[in-house]
C-alpha cells in the first residue's frame, strides 16, 4: 500500500467513477496507476463488500432466528438442534467454492462464476423472506451454500491476478479487498439489527416481542443485488479480460492477454508448494473453529447473559456481529501499511498465521472472565456479565484474523500454479468448511458442558497450534520455495 492509506483508495476510485472529462484527473489516474493499485481492485473491493453485507446480514440474525419462538417471528428449533445447522450452513459455504472455483478454471472462468453466484445467492435471501417455514429456510440455505460456491473463490483469485509474480503489493491488496469484506460486515448487522428489533418488531398483548427478521432477509437480498449490478456494468472497463474465460487468469489485467497453457504438468516446485498450501489448511481449520463461534455459542451468550443495556438503550445482540468488523475496518490500513513495512516483510507467513492463533486463543480468556463474573454456568438470566469482556474478545479475535486471513488468502495466490488458482483458493476456504462444522458441534455442547469448559478448551487448543506453526517456520519455507 506503500504510503497511501485505504481511505485514500476509496475516494479516489469514488472520484474517477463519478467525475468524468476532468484533465487533473486523469492526470492523477496516470500517477495512481504507477504508484498505487489497479483501479479494478476497488471494483473488487465494492462487490465483495455488498456480497459481505448480504452474507453476514443474514448471518447475524441466523441462529436467532432458529431460535426463537413462532411467536417472536422464529422457527422455534432448539439451541443444540440450531448450533447444528448454523454449523453445517456456514460449514457448506465454504465446501463449495472448491467446486464453484474447478467450474470457473475448467469451463466458465472466474466473471461468469461471480455472477451466476451473485444471482443464485440473492434468490436464497428472497426465499428466507417469502417463506417463514422449515422448507423456506431449506431451500434458502440450499441457494446460498451453492451461490457463495460460484462466488467466494473466483472473486478472491482475480484479486492475485491483477498482480504479476513477485508484486510486493500484493499482501497489501488483500489488505485492502479484506476491508471491503468487513465494511460489509460492519454495516449489514446494524441496519438489519435494526430492522428486525425496531422498525419491523411488534409486541403481543401477553408482552412478547415477534422480531421481524423476515425484512432483514429482504435486506440482505437486496444489497446482493446492488454488488452485482456494480460488477456486472464495470467489470470489463476496470478488469480487461481478467477471468473471463476458463484458464485465463492473466498475471496483469492490464498489461497482457497470455492464457495459462492447463495442460503442462505442474513441476516439483509447484508439487511443493501445494503441500504448503494443504499444510497452512490444516491449521487454518482449528482457527476458523474457534473464530466462527461469534456467529452462534458467542451470539447465544450475548443474547441470554451480557448486559446489553447501555445508558438505558438495550443493544439488539445482532449488533454485536458489527463490532469485529468494525475493528478491521480501523486496523486494516495499519496492518496493510505495517506488512509492507522493513520489518514487516521480515516476517514470514508462517509466524504472521501462528501469532494469530495464539491471539485468538487469548481472546477466549475473557469470555472465561465474563463466565466467572457471573459465578459460573448458571441458568439465571437476571445475572448479566459486563459489556467489556465482549468487546475485549472481540478486539482479539480480529488482531488474531488480521494476522491470519488476509495473509492466508495472499500467500495461497502467490503458492496456486496459475491453472489451479481457483480450486486452491477454493481448498483454503475449505478449511472453513470443515472449521464450522467442528464449530457447530463445539457450539451445541455447550448446552451440555457449560460455556466456561468450551471457551477454555477451545483458548488453550488454539494456542497450542500457533506454537506448533510457529516452530514449523523453516520447514514451511523450504516448501514454499521463496515465497514468504
Amino acid at each position: 500500500m506503500n504510503k497511501y492509506c485505504i481511505f485514500k483508495h476509496v475516494c479516489y476510485f469514488c472520484t474517477c467513477f463519478f467525475i468524468k472529462g476532468n484533465k487533473h484527473i486523469k492526470i492523477m489516474t496516470e500517477v495512481k496507476r504507477k504508484k498505487g493499485h489497479p483501479k479494478g481492485l476497488y471494483l473488487l473491493f465494492f462487490t465483495e463488500m455488498w456480497e459481505r453485507f448480504s452474507y453476514y446480514g443474514m448471518r447475524g440474525i441466523l441462529i436467532l432466528y432458529l431460535t426463537k419462538t413462532y411467536f417472536e417471528g422464529g422457527l422455534n428449533i432448539s439451541a443444540q438442534n440450531a448450533s447444528l445447522i448454523y454449523g453445517f450452513f456456514t460449514g457448506f459455504v465454504y465446501f463449495t467454492p472448491l467446486i464453484g472455483g474447478w467450474i470457473a478454471d475448467k469451463y466458465i472462468g472466474q466473471r461468469h462464476a461471480i455472477t451466476i453466484g451473485g444471482i443464485t445467492m440473492m434468490l436464497g435471501q428472497l426465499s428466507l423472506f417469502a417463506f417463514n417455514t422449515h422448507a423456506g429456510l431449506y431451500t434458502g440455505l440450499g441457494l446460498l451454500i451453492i451461490g457463495n460456491g460460484f462466488f467466494k473463490p473466483n472473486i478472491s483469485t482475480l484479486v492475485g491476478g491483477l498482480y504479476a509474480d513477485g508484486d510486493e503489493r500484493r499482501d497489501s491488496a488483500f489488505s485492502i479487498f479484506y476491508m471491503g469484506i468487513n465494511l460489509g460486515a460492519f454495516m449489514a448487522p446494524l441496519l438489519i439489527g435494526y430492522l428486525t428489533d425496531n422498525l419491523f418488531s411488534s409486541t403481543h398483548e401477553t408482552g412478547v416481542i415477534s422480531y421481524g427478521y423476515r425484512y432483514g432477509f429482504l435486506a440482505a437480498a437486496i444489497g446482493m443485488f446492488f454488488g452485482q449490478l456494480l460488477f456486472n456494468t464495470l467489470a470489463k472497463k476496470y478488469l480487461g479480460n481478467l477471468g473471463s474465460r476458463p484458464g485465463a487468469l492473466q498475471a496483469s489485467a492490464l498489461s497482457t492477454d497470455e492464457v495459462v497453457d492447463t495442460k503442462k504438468p505442474l513441476t516439483k516446485e509447484e508439487r511443493q508448494r501445494i503441500v504448503a498450501i494443504f499444510i497452512i489448511f490444516v491449521f487454518a481449520i482449528f482457527f476458523w473453529a474457534g473464530f466462527e463461534q461469534a456467529g452462534s455459542s458467542l451470539s447465544l451468550y450475548t443474547d441470554r447473559y451480557v448486559d446489553r443495556v447501555v445508558f438505558g438503550y438495550e443493544i439488539p445482540t445482532a449488533w454485536f456481529q458489527s463490532v469485529n468488523p468494525l475493528f478491521i475496518v480501523t486496523l486494516a490500513p495499519l496492518f496493510g501499511m505495517f506488512w509492507v513495512s522493513k520489518i514487516g516483510k521480515k516476517i514470514s507467513t508462517p509466524i504472521k498465521m501462528g501469532a494469530g492463533m495464539i491471539i485468538l486463543g487469548v481472546g477466549f480468556m475473557f469470555m472465561l472472565a465474563a463466565v466467572a463474573q457471573r459465578g459460573g454456568d448458571i441458568d439465571d438470566i437476571t445475572v448479566k456479565a459486563s459489556l467489556i469482556w465482549l468487546v475485549l474478545t472481540y478486539l482479539f479475535h480480529t488482531l488474531g484474523e488480521l494476522c491470519l486471513s488476509p495473509v492466508g488468502l495472499s500467500v495461497v495466490t502467490k503458492l496456486s500454479p496459475p491453472k489451479l488458482a481457483s480450486v486452491l483458493m477454493g481448498v483454503w476456504l475449505l478449511s472453513s468448511f470443515v472449521a464450522n462444522i467442528v464449530g457447530g458441534f463445539l457450539a451445541s455442547s455447550v448446552e451440555s458442558m457449560g460455556a466456561g469448559k468450551i471457551f477454555l478448551y477451545v483458548a488453550l487448543f488454539v494456542i497450542f497450534c500457533g506454537i506448533v506453526l510457529i516452530s514449523l517456520n523453516k520447514f514451511m519455507l523450504k516448501l514454499m520455495n521463496g515465497v514468504r
